[in-house]
């Protein structure tokens, strides 16, 4: 007996030296060992393209999470199949050539099973790693937190050693402690829970809650770290929502400002409540869409032309509705105030009727787009950073130009006392004139910023026109760093009351603490001085 086990032994040595070590199967002819039922066996032919360099790889499993691969029943050849109808539309996974459409019964599919698609996804991300794309190979780190394990941990030491990008480093890191400290030694686990205290990314957050139930650990020295961790990427999360909303709630505040400003110009000069503020408003944000669809191949210079456009479009409507009807009801308020409500019903069919009661959509331009990735937790968008810097602008400009200019200099001695500036020989009429035209113009400008935020339609003025007359009764008529403060005290309160208590209720609360605040101090919070303000 032992003579014929060492005779065969011989002839098994003999064999080997004669046919030299066994070459490993090609790509190609691994993919044909998925034709089968038996889940084990396409476990084995996943793991076994895992570690081949080949880029293919990838996209076969995506095709196989998707359920898109088969098997040509007739010639075994594998397919990716789209079904279109009762049919699939089939290409050839080697070569990428279309074969036409089949029926389902010629086709059998490349089943998974939960077990074979958390293998997949980790067997891409694995893969991933090697991409030469920095965005894929950092989108790969992050899908490694979820569904990576220590199988995974030499191809993240790998991909470390190589990689130069920062941002990518990060996530390769962040990746291989989380893996780490969900298993193997304690000391490990430890020191990787504390490099993750802090790390408000989505995916370690669920990673760490996990730590701490009892119920995934057992270990109390592990759970306490975890809890000691996760606190200090909540509070670093709560932080960061925060400073969101205050920047929310900073933009907003511009956006009232830019609609607002206007108003409190014209309603301190002229003493003329204009209800038809808000078509200016809309009147802008319509500039810029004509503009856009004028000269389609300049996008990305079209907010600069449409300032400019929408100021005098809005502020030639604005001198024509003065010149026209305003002028004629000076010193009665309420007929004033019906006259414009009627004026803003007129410009708003008048849209309707040239552009369409449909809403329009602005492009973004390009360097408007995206935004500015702090942290997981907060995104400061480009749209509403140019905004708010364009209003800080806007305002210096204006409080220049109140100061320092003729024309300012007529409109305050106006706004103060128009007897005497008219005897001074101010003419009023014509300030006048020009200050409602040159309100309007400022509201037309916020219609360009709104134009970035909402879609353009007929009513899009009249959801800022009772904010705006909010802004300018709490800052003080007329006074425009009263509007600057007043709005962004309104824009940042809607922010924070909104998680609470609802976008409807907070406006409402608002509502009631302007009206209180007026019943203290009629004039808003910075009254005009002069004879003429204060009679």
């Amino acid at each position: 007996m032992t003579h014929g086990i060492v005779v065969k032994t011989f002839l098994v040595i003999i064999c080997l030296i004669l046919t030299g070590p066994a070459s490993a199967n090609s790509f190609e002819e691994t993919i044909n060992l998925l034709d089968t039922k038996k889940f084990e066996s396409k476990n084995q032919v996943i793991g076994t393209l895992a570690t081949q360099a080949d880029a293919r790889s990838i996209k076969l499993f995506e095709e196989m999470l998707a359920g898109q691969l088969f098997f040509l029943k007739k010639g075994r050849v594998l397919v990716i199949g789209v079904k279109e109808g009762r049919k699939y539309r089939i290409q050839d996974f080697l070569s990428g050539k279309e074969l036409g459409k089949v029926k389902k019964r010629q086709l059998r599919k490349v089943s998974i099973n939960n077990k074979l698609r958390n293998r997949l996804q980790l067997a891409i991300g694995s893969l991933a790693l090697s991409s030469g794309e920095p965005k894929k190979r950092e989108r790969a780190a992050y899908d490694l937190i979820k569904n990576g394990d220590t199988s995974t941990l030499a191809a993240l030491d790998s991909a470390l050693k190589l990689e130069t990008i920062e941002v990518v480093q990060t996530a390769l890191s962040l990746a291989r402690h989380a893996i780490q400290s969900k298993e193997g030694e304690k000391a490990a686990r430890l020191a990787a829970i504390e490099q993750l205290s802090g790390i408000i990314n989505k995916d370690i957050l669920v990673v760490l809650k996990g730590l701490t139930l009892e119920t995934n650990e057992t270990d109390l020295e592990i759970r306490t770290a975890a809890k000691n961790a996760l606190k200090a990427s909540e509070f670093k999360r709560k932080l960061s929502t925060g400073f969101e909303t205050l920047f929310f709630g900073l933009s907003l505040g511009s956006v009232l400002l830019l609609a607002a400003v206007g108003l409190a110009i014209t309603f301190g000069v002229m003493g003329v409540i204009n209800m038809a503020h808000g078509e200016m408003i809309m009147i802008g944000a319509y500039t810029t869409f004509v503009i856009q669809q004028v000269f389609p191949k300049a996008i990305e210079y079209s907010l600069v032309i449409a300032v400019p456009a929408a100021f005098l479009v809005s502020g030639a409507v604005g001198v024509i509705i003065e010149r026209g009807v305003i002028r004629y009801l000076y010193g009665r308020p309420l007929e004033t105030l019906l006259a414009t409500f009627g004026v803003s019903l007129i410009l708003q069919q008048a849209v309707r009727s040239i552009f369409s009661p449909l809403n329009r959509s602005v492009i973004t331009p390009e360097w408007m787009s995206g935004g500015w990735e702090v942290n997981a937790a907060l995104l400061l968008t480009y749209n509403r950073l140019t905004i708010i810097i364009f209003t800080m602008i806007l305002l210096g400009f204006l409080a220049a130009l109140m100061r320092y200019s003729s024309f300012g200099l007529q409109m305050r001695a106006v706004t103060q006392n128009r007897r005497m500036a008219s005897a001074m020989g101010v003419k009023t009429n014509w300030v006048d004139a020009l200050t409602f035209g040159f309100g309007s113009g400022i509201a037309g400008i916020a219609g360009v910023a709104l134009s970035q935020l909402t879609n353009v339609g007929p009513n899009l003025g009249q959801q800022y026109i009772v904010d705006s007359f909010m802004v300018v009764v709490f800052g003080g008529v007329g006074n425009i760093w009263g509007t600057a403060l007043g709005a962004v005290i309104l824009g940042v309160a809607n922010k924070v009351l909104e998680p609470w208590s609802g976008a409807v209720l907070g406006k409402i609360c608002l509502l009631v603490f302007i009206i209180m605040f007026i019943q203290k101090r009629p004039r808003g919070m910075f009254a005009l001085k002069g004879r003429a303000a204060e009679s």
